[in-house]
C-alpha cells in the first residue's frame, strides 16, 4: 500500500505529528454493525483526508442526544476535537448543551498522575463544575454523581490493548447509567494502532479485572465506540447507547494518518511507537524488570541491571520474528512509579517497528519474556497477580516456568482469537471497503 510505503520512506516519528481514520461522512450518531475492511489508497504526496472526532459529528450532525439536557461528561486531556479544543469547552460553550458534571477516569482530568495513584474529586478552574473521580473511592459514578444528569457522554482516546483501563472505565460507567435509566454516548475516537489486526491471548473471565474486565485479546481492533456496543451486545451491559461515530476514519490507519492532534494519553504513553509495542511489553509490568517509565521510549525497551544487552538483541534477532527490530540498549528509568531501578541503568532492548503490517508486539512481548526469564535465572521475580491478571490467564506465566518455547505458548491462541472475531465482526461500525 502506497501509505505503508510512505510509513518505511519517512520513518515513525516524522509521521506521528500527522494522523488518519474513518468512517461513513454522512452518518449521524448510530450503532449499526458492519464488517468490511479497507485499503489505504491516498497518493502519499497529498495531505490525508482529514478524520472528524465523534465530538464534532454530535455538534452538527446528532446534538439531539444532548440538547437541553443536563449532561455529564467522563473525559480527560485528550477529549478534543481536531483543532485541539477541549470537549469541556465545546459542550459549555454550546448555547443548546447544560454541562454540569465532570467524570475523570485513570491518570487525572488532565492526564499528568501517574499510573496507579488514586485520583480525589476536584472542581474545573476554568467553568467552575465539579469533578468527581472514577479512580478513587469508587469506579464508577454513584447515584449521587448522576443526580443532576440526564445523560452520561464518554470522550477519551484508547490505545486500542485491553490492558488500557480508559475502556473500563467506559463499562462501569454504561453500567451505571443503565441503572439509573439515563441515556449513554460515546464520542468516538480512531485505534491509534489501527482496526484491522486483532492478536494475542483472549483473556480468561476467572482473570477478570480493572486491566481486563471482559474476554477480548491483548490487541483488539477496536475503537471506544465498536467497544461499547460490543458490551451491550455480548456482555450484558443494558443501557440506551448511541455512538457519535468517526467520519473519514478507514480501518487499515494507525493515528498518523487521522491529521488529529496527538495528546499522549497517559504520562509514559508519549507516542504511537510505545503504543504499537504496549500490547506485548506491558505483561513485562507483572515482572521485575523495567519498561522504561519515565524515559522518553517507556514500553519501546525492557530492561534490568543484569542483562547483556548484546547477546538479547542475538538472541531476539535469531527468532526472525516480521516487522521489529531489536536494538542493543541501555536506559535509566526515573519513574517513581515504575519501582524499578529508578536512577539505575539497565540493560536490554529497544524495539523499533519496521513494517506495522507484519508486526505482532503480542508475540513478540512473549518472546522477549522467554528469552528474559532464560538470562535471568535466580533474579527473575514474577509480580504474580499484576502478571496474571495482564496476562488474562496463569497459563501464560506457568507455560514460561516450565520452559516453553514461544511458538508453543502462543499458537494455542488462534481458536481464541477465531471466536473472538467473529462476536468481533458484529459490533463494527467502520467499513474495511469504503465503496
Amino acid at each position: 500500500m502506497r501509505l505503508r510505503k510512505q510509513w518505511f520512506r519517512l520513518g515513525l516519528l516524522a509521521l506521528f505529528l500527522s494522523g488518519c481514520d474513518s468512517a461513513d461522512p454522512g452518518a449521524e450518531a448510530r450503532e449499526p454493525p458492519a464488517n468490511r475492511e479497507s485499503a489505504a489508497n491516498a497518493d502519499p504526496v497529498q495531505e490525508s483526508v482529514p478524520v472528524r472526532p465523534g465530538v464534532e459529528v454530535l455538534l452538527s450532525d446528532s446534538l439531539h442526544l444532548v440538547a437541553g439536557r443536563r449532561v455529564g461528561l467522563i473525559t480527560n486531556h485528550t477529549g478534543i476535537d481536531a483543532d485541539g479544543t477541549p470537549t469541556i469547552d465545546r459542550l459549555h460553550e454550546h448555547p443548546e448543551v447544560e454541562l454540569v458534571a465532570l467524570f475523570s477516569p485513570e491518570h487525572g482530568i488532565r492526564g499528568a498522575a501517574e499510573a496507579g495513584v488514586l485520583i480525589a474529586d476536584d472542581e474545573d478552574p476554568e467553568t467552575g463544575l465539579p469533578i468527581h473521580s472514577l479512580y478513587g473511592d469508587t469506579l464508577r459514578p454513584t447515584p449521587e454523581m448522576l443526580a443532576e444528569v440526564e445523560v452520561l457522554v464518554f470522550d477519551i482516546q484508547d490505545i486500542g490493548s485491553r490492558y488500557y483501563t480508559y475502556v473500563y472505565t467506559m463499562a462501569h460507567a454504561m453500567e451505571a447509567a443503565g441503572e439509573q435509566g439515563i441515556p449513554f454516548v460515546v464520542l468516538d475516537r480512531p485505534n491509534p494502532v489501527g482496526g484491522t489486526r486483532v492478536q494475542g491471548n483472549v483473556l480468561d473471565p476467572r482473570f477478570a479485572s480493572f486491566v481486563g474486565r471482559y474476554p477480548i485479546p491483548m490487541r483488539h481492533g477496536m475503537t471506544p465506540g465498536e467497544l461499547a456496543v460490543l458490551y451491550t451486545s455480548a456482555f450484558g451491559v443494558d443501557v440506551r447507547l448511541h455512538v457519535a461515530p468517526l467520519q473519514g476514519w478507514r480501518r487499515d490507519m494507525l493515528f498518523p494518518e487521522t491529521g488529529l492532534p496527538w495528546r499522549p494519553p497517559s504520562p509514559n504513553m508519549p507516542d504511537l511507537e510505545s503504543a504499537l509495542h504496549y500490547p506485548g511489553t506491558c505483561l513485562f509490568e507483572g515482572t521485575n524488570l523495567s519498561v522504561g517509565r519515565g524515559t522518553d521510549r517507556a514500553f519501546q525497551w525492557i530492561g534490568a541491571p543484569w542483562l547483556d544487552a548484546e547477546e538479547l538483541a542475538a538472541r531476539m534477532r535469531a527468532l526472525g520474528l516480521p516487522g521489529v527490530r531489536f536494538h542493543p540498549a541501555s536506559f535509566t528509568p526515573s519513574n517513581p512509579g515504575d519501582g524499578k531501578f529508578a536512577g539505575t541503568e539497565v540493560a536490554g532492548v529497544r524495539l523499533e517497528v519496521t513494517n506495522p503490517d507484519a508486526y505482532d508486539p503480542t508475540a513478540v512481548g512473549v518472546a522477549l519474556l522467554v528469552e528474559t526469564r532464560r538470562m535471568s535465572g535466580d533474579r527473575w521475580e514474577w509480580r504474580l497477580a499484576h502478571f496474571d491478571l495482564l496476562a488474562g490467564t496463569d497459563e501464560l506465566r506457568a507455560g514460561i516456568e516450565a520452559g516453553m518455547d514461544a511458538a508453543e505458548l502462543t499458537e494455542r491462541w488462534g481458536a481464541q482469537l477465531g471466536a473472538f472475531e467473529a462476536l468481533r465482526g458484529q459490533s463494527l461500525l467502520y467499513p474495511a471497503d469504503p465503496s
